[in-house]
């Protein structure tokens, strides 16, 4: 029943400054800025004089653009220009090349635990055996569709819908609902479920339901991939059976809450009773789900989309048992082509990465393989990547600059001319309490009772998850735990957790050119500062401001300070609408406010956390032309330098809640009055707007 944390609720909850990771066999868009693996390698820190000596890489800047005609393309140009999409990647930039390093890092560390002899069960021969199992694609060739018969036979068991219940409450099933477990916004010192909508095969219910040409080439697609799969595994009358699945896909898809419904706090925040849960959605036995799960008597479910919910389960009723079977027998394979032979995992990459995404190659497959572990064994490997890779002094200047943009925006809020002082002492009561943590977790997981076991790569697939659903659902006897982080230190991300009110900055991304300890301080205030100010700023973002300083939701807004910030954030929406990245498709500024904001948020909290740091220091140099105000907004600008192939960025269009990045460029700077004075842009350039469309909320 989709046990991973639920899409919906965790896209909220857990709120990161990048996009999502590229498609390797499914459906998700990557983040992406860059100069190349070779720039971020060198970067200040060897004092490469492509980068000025200063942490601004010069030679991509395009200086025939006037700065305030096309601010992403002054700064970026030359390589926009230039820089070509490699082939196995649906986009590229900083976040992806910066990911990339990380795999390779992480890779030597993998082959660096597989050199000796390993005992049983030790790290090394979990991480080890994993690993050689992914790599053996000759063995995994040889095994063909077989790994997957016992589990299409347990599927094929099942007589009636009572069965199918059942069936659909497996943690390795696909459903019409998803269940994860997340601390209580009512009591945020333990957990509780969500459930909300699921079951797609496609990204989002547009790709079922969009009348566009693009979207039924999509939908054609499909369909020869869901045949195509089915046929792989043997499955008789797949033409057929392919039309029933992509038609019940279809009934939910039109159930489904749009992308910007679903990251509302105020309409998924709905908890129930199981009572009450079954009230609902009467059709499916959810008691009987819950307890197959390890769940029964859990107090209060909280339901991200009611209606939504209430149509899976008459779907659930109304749809033969047949159709649910070959439905669930087909997403077992789809969820788990990868770890099977190459003409699964081919057929999986051509359509969510090629058709998709406009992928064009696979990855090669050490690195997809040291992914896979640094997806499900990574903190396996994180305290040796920190030993490698992450010297004590990176986290001690990381503590000053949070401690700064915390002392900025605090200014800020005291200045603020638009918040009464009720909502201002409420507002520096959350600040005061907001948690930062550096570069990594200080509780390692323990994964003693995980079983790997080599040359059975479906096999330890399903266990890894059932591993992971065990720790999830060991939480709820027990308080939550303010230690664990969402992913290991190698990760290139940052995150802002509004349950927790903490912000995690792993080891990954404190690296060039997002964080350098000898750059300008200038380019680390711009790179850094910008993304530590964005992960703050999710606090207090349109949805993030519904939570208190303990995590709980409740309105600390009075009305005034209320009606006075739904005001400036309309008008933040109303400029992201306006912007096309494809000709048809706009930008959904309601879906990408939380994040718009914290961009605009973010820059002005690194901008005046930066002024402080020179009232400290005295004024900086001009360097190679620049003033230290210049390069600040360059930096920012270099960051989310960026390039994406169309399909990948029609796809972020419609589900993902970034921008993309130019936007996060241009559409950030022209709000903010200091860049209009640092490159002296006046009324006659593009993106000038007056005094008075400017944006600022905090």
């Amino acid at each position: 029943m989709n046990k991973t944390l639920l899409a919906t609720s965790l896209a909220l909850i857990l709120s990161a400054c990048g996009q999502q990771s590229e498609p390797e066999s499914t459906a998700a868009v990557d983040n992406s800025a860059d100069t190349s693996t070779d720039v971020v390698e060198t970067a200040a820190t060897e004092n490469n004089p492509e980068l000025g000596d200063w942490g601004i890489d010069l030679t991509q800047m395009n200086p025939e653009i006037a700065p305030g005609d096309d601010f992403a393309q002054y700064v970026n140009g030359h390589w926009l220009d230039t820089f070509e999409i490699p082939a196995d990647r649906a986009s590229y930039g900083i976040f992806l090349a910066l990911r990339e390093r990380s795999t390779e890092q992480v890779n030597a560390i993998i082959n660096d635990l597989t050199e000796n002899e390993t005992a049983t069960g030790s790290l090394e021969q979990k991480v080890g055996d994993y690993y050689a199992t992914w790599m053996d694609v000759d063995a995994l060739n040889a095994q063909g569709a077989t790994p997957l018969t016992s589990h299409l036979n347990t599927i094929d068991s099942v007589e009636n819908h009572e069965g199918l219940v059942l069936a659909l409450a497996d943690i390795h099933a696909t459903a019409p609902f998803g269940i994860g477990i997340l601390p209580d916004p009512a009591d945020t010192t333990k957990y509780t479920l969500f459930t909300g909508q699921a079951g797609l095969g496609m990204p989002d219910r547009e790709y079922y339901l969009s009348e566009e040409p693009r979207f039924e080439e999509f939908r054609s697609a499909y369909r020869d991939y869901v045949i195509k799969v089915q046929e792989l595994a043997g499955i008789e009358d797949a033409e057929a059976k392919a039309d029933a699945i992509i038609a019940l896909e279809t009934r939910l898809a039109e159930s489904h809450w749009t992308q910007a419904e679903s990251r509302d706090i105020q309409k998924i925040y709905n908890p129930m009773t199981p009572e009450q849960l079954a009230e609902l959605a009467p059709e499916f036995d959810w008691a009987r789900a819950l307890e197959y799960q390890g769940l029964d008597g859990v107090p209060s479910i909280v339901v991200a989309q009611p209606s939504a919910i209430q149509a899976g389960a008459k779907i659930f009723a109304d749809t033969p048992v047949s159709t649910w079977k070959d439905y669930l027998k087909y997403h077992f394979i789809r969820n788990n082509a990868s770890n099977l032979s190459q003409e699964f995992d081919q057929a999986n990459f051509d359509f969510f990465a090629k058709t998709l995404n406009g992928i064009e190659e696979q990855r090669e497959r050490w690195k997809r393989g040291s992914d896979l572990v640094n997806n499900n064994l990574g903190e396996a490997v994180g305290q040796i990547y920190i030993d490698r890779h992450f010297p004590p002094a990176a986290k001690e200047q990381m503590d000053e600059l949070v401690a700064n943009l915390r002392t900025a925006l605090e200014a800020r809020i005291h200045e603020n001319e638009w918040m009464d002082e009720d909502t201002k002492t409420a507002a520096l009561a959350k600040l005061a309490t907001f948690e930062p943590r550096i570069g990594y977790t200080t509780k390692w997981i323990d994964y003693d009772n995980l079983d790997i076991q080599k040359g059975d790569m479906l096999g330890n697939a399903l266990r890894v998850t059932e591993f992971d659903w065990n720790r999830q659902v060991e939480r709820l006897s027990g308080p939550v735990d303010r230690e664990e982080w969402p992913y290991p230190p190698q990760t290139v991300n940052a995150s802002y957790n509004p349950l927790l009110n903490q912000i995690t900055f792993p080891a990954g991304i404190l690296q060039p050119p997002f964080f350098d300890p000898y750059a300008d301080p200038a380019v680390n205030y711009g790179a850094i500062g910008g993304v530590i100010g964005h992960e703050i700023g999710h606090g207090f973002d349109d949805q993030g401001r519904r939570f208190d300083e303990t995590g709980l939701i409740r309105d600390w807004w009075t009305a005034a300070a209320d009606e006075a910030f739904k005001e400036r954030s309309g008008k933040l929406v109303e400029q992201y609408n306006g912007f096309s990245p494809i000709e048809g498709m706009n930008i959904n500024g309601q879906l990408t406010l939380g994040e718009n904001i914290g961009d605009l948020g973010g820059l002005e909290m690194a901008y005046s956390a930066y002024q402080q740091y020179k009232d400290a220091h005295g004024e900086p140099p001009v360097l190679n032309g620049y003033t230290g105000d210049q390069r600040f907004f360059m930096s920012w600008a270099q960051v989310w330098r960026a390039k994406m192939r169309e399909d990948a960025l029609r796809q972020q269009l419609l589900t993902d809640p970034h921008s993309p990045p130019e936007y996060r460029i241009n559409g950030v700077v022209r709000n903010i009055d200091a860049w209009y004075d640092a490159f002296d842009v006046t009324p006659e350039n593009g993106m000038y707007l007056p005094q008075e469309e400017r944006v600022s909320i905090w």
